[in-house]
């Protein structure tokens, strides 16, 4: 008997494979199943996940898409440089990030692309497909690391790559995370497709430090009866993400789910910005710092600062990692939708769910539960998780109504007929 049906495997189909974070997901997976490093910052290996029927590192797939042709091996080498990853477990994992590179296949659009967003998203979703035979996966996640996009420019302008690729993960029947504060899947023609696909999905934006503190101090203020009159921050930053954010409207999108914790924790958003600036030197690493004004008993005006710096991939990559797991699990076991549970890694959740971090973490918990209760019969895991036919032949035709949608859209572009409302 093969180990493919012995053991079954999940893919992991990442957007943007050949950045840092991705770079991270793949390097560490392999060094925490090889031994070479414990599994430090991954909630789904703590005590309360033990009986959840998660997939192990050891049986996880990666491939997915890029615009860029910098191979991974080298690319761990350059963060290796930086710090980012420690020295020698490139090294020690490099038939690891040579198998993953061999699986990315070219992203898009790229300049003077010619397709239409009907023909990247049949090429798109044609790859995850052709991925998933080929390794005879049980199911695959796709997950969006790629860099931040600006924000929408409304129901007009074409789709973002972000939500074409979730469009892509529709079709091909796999469930989708959105790690970035991109559109993804929030974009109107997605969020109806996804509705109607029975597949479970999870985002937005990876709550990995600065909001991370929000989502614990905004209720700490809360709770206390303290009055919070201002809450300004700063953040400088390198790196893919940094060049990224040096764009208004990129920074707008990222900062629109920092404002989130703060109105539904505080009840209210208070004076003050969050500023992003690109500060190339830092590379892969970050510093936020944020200036609290608050009022305590009789109007006593108090201050609380905090500094946070990290690595950014170094602290994405495992929250990645856990939530491919979950969500791959969350699949077999025929839960569909947003995902609220999976807040607790979000700025910006899907579903209704608590801001707090405590919160959080306790329906989590409830999750963790409550996929260690359900039992599947093997005939309904594989049903589920089929890319030819389950979850993925539901979304064919809906999907296929998009795809339609999208090249009468381009085509109208080209002024080939007025543009019309999107399915």
């Amino acid at each position: 008997m093969s180990a493919s049906l012995t053991r079954p495997r999940v893919g992991v189909w990442l957007i943007g494979a050949r950045g840092s974070v991705a770079t991270t997901v793949v390097t560490g997976c392999a060094a925490v199943t090889a031994g070479l490093h414990p599994p430090t910052g991954m909630v789904t290996e703590t005590p309360a996940f033990t009986d959840s029927g998660l997939p192990a590192l050891s049986d996880l797939v990666f491939g997915g898409h890029d615009t860029v042709d910098c191979p991974l091996p080298k690319r761990a080498e350059t963060l290796t440089a930086g710090g980012v990853l420690p020295p020698g477990v490139a090294a020690a994992v490099a038939a690891e990030l040579a198998a993953a590179d061999r699986e990315i296949r070219p992203g898009g659009p790229t300049p003077g692309d010619t397709r239409s967003e009907a023909e990247l998203i049949t090429a798109f979703a044609d790859d995850i497909r052709d991925f998933v035979h080929r390794h005879e996966l049980e199911r695959a996640v796709v997950v969006n690391l790629a860099s931040t996009e600006p924000a929408s420019q409304g129901p007009d302008a074409p789709l973002p790559a972000s939500t074409l690729y979730a469009l892509a993960a529709l079709r091909a029947g796999c469930p989708y995370v959105n790690f970035t504060p991109s559109e993804g899947m929030h974009h109107p023609v997605a969020a109806r497709e996804a509705e109607r696909s029975g597949l479970p999905y999870a985002g937005r934006d990876g709550k990995t430090g600065q909001t991370l503190l929000r989502a614990v101090l905004g209720p700490m203020f809360a709770q206390r009866a303290l009055n919070v009159r201002a809450w300004s921050g700063t953040n400088l930053l390198g790196g893919g993400d940094g060049a990224a954010l040096a764009d208004p409207a990129a920074a707008a999108a990222k900062n629109a789910g920092k404002e989130r914790v703060l109105a539904e924790t505080l009840g209210a958003v208070p004076e003050g910005e969050v500023h992003i600036d690109d500060v190339p030197a830092l590379g892969d690493w970050k510093t936020a710092w944020d200036h609290i004004a608050f009022d305590g008993f009789l109007g006593t005006r108090m201050i609380l600062q905090t500094i946070w710096q990290g690595c950014d991939s170094a602290l994405a990559a495992p929250l990645v990692l856990d939530l491919a797991r979950l969500t791959a699990r969350s699949h077999e076991v025929g839960l569909a939708g947003p995902l609220s549970e999976l807040g607790f890694y979000f700025k910006d959740p899907v579903g209704d769910g608590p801001a707090g971090l405590a919160e959080q973490y306790a329906a989590l918990g409830r999750l963790a539960e409550r996929l260690a209760g359900a039992v599947a019969s093997a005939d309904l895991g594989r049903g589920d998780g089929a890319v030819a036919g389950g979850a993925g032949a539901k979304t064919g035709g809906a999907v296929a109504d998009v795809v339609a949608g999208a090249e009468a859209s381009a085509q109208s572009a080209q002024g080939e007929a007025p543009r019309g409302e999107r399915p």
